[in-house]
């Protein structure tokens, strides 16, 4: 049995305590139906992993009722198909699936591409702060985090990205690379993808990425400019323009 399923096989009953005492119980949600397993893989980017379509044959997502409640909760109900939730920041993740928010408008999804051999990563899309921040490579210790969350002491993986990295990455744009930086590099990817842009650009390298990392989506405001190496993730966000940019830009 795939370690996602028997990981929300165990979860199953499990009660949850706030921190005013209430208890809940832990629900699963039906699984995909056939005409939903169509949808879902017409709008993917790549095959269904197996592990994912067998634990979507089991239950689409789990839920921990009424716990809305509780103003120290992160997260109410996890939709790991992300079928029917809308997401924006194509730039950022084109084929995004959005499985969980917070319920003020921030979202973890899977960054899916047509090479992915699993269900995920999973990044946290927060806009207050406008920042991206990466979770985990994996499924199954995003949902043991999740339901690891749900009791005392309320500690998580998940709560240090939603509370203290999203904060970090804000305040501190840590791992940025200079245009100069990538345009030298010999790593080919990064020269390329600085060569194709020019020096207004910054650059973040998630291709590697470690619990906590990320970059500002948002920094440079409502008309920013931010874009993707194709599905690699390397990420480049405009911090200023060139004069003839900006004369184009008058001329639009």
């Amino acid at each position: 049995m795939p370690p996602l399923v028997e990981t929300l096989k165990a979860a199953v009953g499990t009660i949850f305590r706030d921190r005013d005492g209430n208890q809940r119980t832990l629900l699963l949600m039906p699984h995909l139906t056939d005409e939903e397993f169509r949808r879902l893989e017409a709008s993917v980017p790549c095959p269904i992993p197996e592990e994912a379509r067998v634990l979507l044959q089991y239950a689409r997502g789990f839920q921990m009722p009424n716990l809305q409640k509780d103003p120290h909760r992160l997260l109410t109900e996890f939709d790991l198909s992300g079928l029917d939730a809308e997401f924006g920041l194509e730039e950022v993740f084109p084929h995004a699936r959005s499985i969980a928010g917070d319920g003020c408008g921030n979202f973890w999804v899977l960054d899916l591409t047509s090479d992915s051999k699993s269900w995920g990563p999973v990044f946290y899309a927060c806009h207050d702060a406008p920042v991206i921040v990466y979770q985990t490579d994996s499924l199954a210790h995003f949902i043991e985090e999740a339901l690891k969350g749900g009791n005392r002491p309320w500690k998580s993986e998940i709560a240090d990205v939603h509370d203290g990295f999203t904060n970090r990455i804000w305040l501190e744009n840590p791992g940025v690379l200079s245009f100069e930086e990538c345009a030298d590099s010999k790593d080919e990817d990064l020269r390329a993808f600085a060569r194709s842009l020019d020096a207004s650009y910054e650059f973040v390298d998630l291709r590697a990425p470690k619990l906590g990392d990320g970059f500002s989506w948002g920094r440079y405001g409502s008309k920013r400019v931010v874009k993707r190496f194709g599905e690699k993730r390397i990420f480049a966000s405009q911090i200023n323009k060139s004069r003839w940019q900006k004369l184009k830009d008058a001329l639009k």
